[in-house]
């Protein structure tokens, strides 16, 4: 009964091995190999006929080449191991494309004890060597030594910044952190909070500038049921969400003289009232805001509240614009290539001298956030190991000169530079507005600005 078991169950080995998701080989004792599975194809590329009656030496199993370097008189690693214990190997596949495997092998013997062959299974961990890589390099990151929390810069104007963050961090009055466009202001409001006595609580983020009026309270506050058309449920808002945590206002300084107002009161009652609804609520929270505009002209127009300044403002700390800390260029460039390599796992690893030099001069009006967009334009032109001065933009190259964040100017013979430069970019892009901005490191408001100011239709230049 027992014989007639085996011999049925025998049947079915070969659809176990075919339908295994590691690769399988069988090879002789000179390395031949004698049989492989459909996973083992799929992980090497090549097919069944490539692969038996050749050398296992055909893979270029780095462990089988260590053995060697070692001393060892046999091109394969199992036949000197005797056996083989998840061994982490990299194999070339037919196309030239590394891929590595967690390797598990036994020699096989006869009856008589005599080795005949040997047999292995191979596991693709691509993925995973992928992802510790990202970990080892997020590692490096949080590891600089010119960094603090995740900002990078050595210039004496960062360090001053980090004295700042780390004192606000002790406190829990409110922080406002101003700077331009593209400086970090997010960065340090996340450091503020990680530092601070709060950083098991909530972090909560929101635009003022991305929300209208009526949305913005709502956001801000909640409501309930009932409240307005189509508040079919009661919402917890953000500062209800933040409770004995830190809540981060971004672009505080567009927030609307209404729900200044509103927000004033949660600063001295410590309470809010949900939109549609009397009775306060307690809340525990820091507020920490940013902006990249002049409060100062905006309480003179009267657009916004004295008393709301000096409340959100017990602790101001300034981010300098990336033009002012040309240091720290070099470091940042190294840290996004690094971030970005990972990201799009191309093969560059550092910069020309020459682009380097070029980058270190640009005037930088977006700032970080724009030397981040370079970077990843320089990504996608390059196809070698280096980044090089033709993989940079044109507003780089200085084929123009950067474009101002400030107020539009009428066209003018000067501006053809950055009319060609605006049409460049725009042609690249497709008309897409902001690709366009992204690209150039500016908001879309800005974008707006310069196309109206220098006569640009982007219809037109789509048509074409």
């Amino acid at each position: 009964m027992a014989g007639i078991l085996d011999k049925e169950y025998s049947q079915y080995w070969e659809t176990v091995v075919q339908t295994m998701l590691d690769g399988l080989m069988i090879v002789d004792p000179e390395g031949v190999i004698l049989s492989v599975n459909n996973a083992m194809e799929q992980l090497t590329g090549y097919s069944q006929e490539e692969l038996i009656g050749r050398s296992c030496e055909i893979l270029n199993c780095d462990s089988c080449f260590g053995a060697l370097a070692r001393g060892g008189d046999k091109h394969c690693a199992l036949f000197k191991d005797k056996v083989v214990r998840n061994r982490r190997c990299t194999l070339s596949r037919k196309d030239g494309r590394p891929v590595y495997v967690i390797k598990n092998a036994a020699i096989l013997r006869d009856k008589d004890g005599l080795v005949v062959g040997g047999v292995e299974t191979l596991a693709d961990c691509t993925e995973l060597v992928a992802k510790e890589e990202v970990i080892s390099s997020l590692r490096k990151e949080l590891a600089i030594e010119d960094s603090f929390e995740g900002i990078i810069g050595k210039s004496m104007n960062m360090q001053k910044v980090f004295d700042l963050i780390r004192s606000a961090a002790q406190s829990d009055a409110p922080v406002i952190v101003y700077g331009e466009s593209g400086t970090g202001k997010e960065l340090a409001a996340a450091a503020i909070h990680r530092l601070g006595s709060r950083s098991n609580g909530p972090f909560i983020k929101v635009n003022c500038a991305a929300l209208n009026e009526s949305l913005l309270e709502s956001e801000l506050f909640g409501h309930v049921k009932g409240a307005f058309t189509g508040a079919d449920r009661t919402r917890v808002g953000r500062f209800e969400a933040a409770n004995y945590g830190d809540i981060f206002l971004d672009e505080i300084g567009d927030l609307p003289l209404s729900t200044q107002v509103k927000l004033l009161r949660v600063l001295q009652e410590k309470e809010i009232e949900k939109v549609g609804d009397h009775r306060p609520v307690q809340v525990d929270v820091r507020i920490l805001s940013a902006t990249n505009r002049d409060l100062n002209r905006l309480m003179e127009a009267e657009r916004f509240r004295e008393d709301l300044y000096y409340r959100i403002g017990v602790i101001p700390i300034y981010l300098p614009p990336l033009r002012e800390r040309p240091e720290d260029i070099p470091l940042l460039i190294d840290a996004f290539i690094q971030r970005i390599r990972l990201k799009t796992r191309k093969p560059i690893r550092g910069i020309d001298k020459a682009a380097l030099e070029l980058l270190s001069h640009h005037d930088w009006p977006g700032n970080v956030r724009e030397l981040i967009n370079v970077i990843e334009y320089a990504f996608v032109l390059c196809t070698g190991e280096e980044i090089m001065p033709s993989h940079l933009p044109a507003t780089i190259l200085g084929r123009s000169r950067p474009l101002s964040a400030g107020k539009p100017q009428k066209p003018s013979p000067g501006d053809r530079d950055e009319r060609e430069t605006l049409l460049e970019i725009l042609r690249r892009t497709d008309g897409n507005k902001s690709e366009a901005a992204r690209m150039l490191g500016i908001s879309r408001v800005t974008l707006w600005k310069r196309l109206k100011a220098n006569g640009i239709q982007v219809e037109k230049i789509v048509q074409r």
